[in-house]
């Protein structure tokens, strides 16, 4: 498992939901974290904690789903020089159940944030990884599927899915990977409270993949579904994505 001390994350999403338990749980390691979402002032408690723990932090204020701010947000990335990216925020716009009313700003808002934003930020981070020959990538996506009434959702998600593939082609044998993680269906503001799962059981899954210490062995078999890991050590999940057993 890769020693994160002094090392540079970057997590997208991280005022709320899955994206505050993961940098929750990073701030107690002595990493140094950036820390997204649109109002920087809801994760300075975190930037505490990591500072509390011996290493660095910053906020930033960023509306993912808008061009200017999204674009002076990569900018601003050219100051750090990050290892690993947890690229989870994520919008689910709407549940429409009358499935021909969906709109041209649904589709829109959901390409923007959950495809556009993240594949932005990789290919803005991308050429500083291979340059140092290390790098990992961890994109949030989504299982959902055969659910037309969140077409504009899962369709995004698909085209994260897609882009997040062919980044790994870019980085074979550069010590270098991207990953697509699942975190299931969690109680959390997108998914509501009607969703079975907590999301704190998600955590391990979604963390897991950044923390590789070698990818000699890891394959692209499909994405890490976080709910299939519920009951395992954050370590021994990144052991077996070194040893090339996960994704089961």
């Amino acid at each position: 498992m890769l020693n994160i001390k002094s090392k540079w994350i970057l997590i997208t999403g991280s005022s709320r939901g899955l994206g505050r338990l993961m940098a929750e749980e990073l701030a107690k390691t002595g990493c140094n974290l950036i820390l997204q979402s649109r109002d920087k002032k809801n994760t300075l408690d975190i930037e505490n904690t990591v500072k509390a723990n011996g290493g660095e932090a910053v906020s930033f204020s960023c509306d993912l789903g808008n061009k200017e701010d999204l674009l002076s947000f990569i900018d601003a990335l050219d100051s750090y020089d990050i290892d690993i990216v947890y690229n989870n925020a994520g919008m689910q716009v709407t549940y429409r159940p009358e499935i021909f009313d969906t709109t041209y700003e649904d589709y829109e808002t959901s390409f923007r944030v959950n495809t556009i934003a993240p594949m932005m930020i990789c290919y803005k981070l991308a050429p500083k990884m291979i340059a140092k020959g290390f790098g990992r990538i961890v994109n949030t996506t989504s299982g959902i599927d055969n659910e037309p009434e969140q077409g504009p959702y899962s369709a995004s998600k698909a085209g994260l899915d897609k882009t997040t593939k062919d980044l790994n082609k870019l980085f074979a044998g550069k010590n270098i990977f991207a990953f697509l993680t699942d975190p299931g269906w969690c109680r959390t503001d997108l998914g509501g409270n009607s969703a079975p799962n907590d999301p704190k059981s998600a955590v391990n899954g979604l963390l897991a993949p950044g923390l590789i210490e070698s990818t000699d062995k890891v394959s692209f078999k499909g994405m890490i579904h976080a709910q299939d890991y519920v009951d395992m050590r954050l370590e021994d999940i990144v052991k077996g994505i070194e040893d090339g057993r996960f994704p089961l």
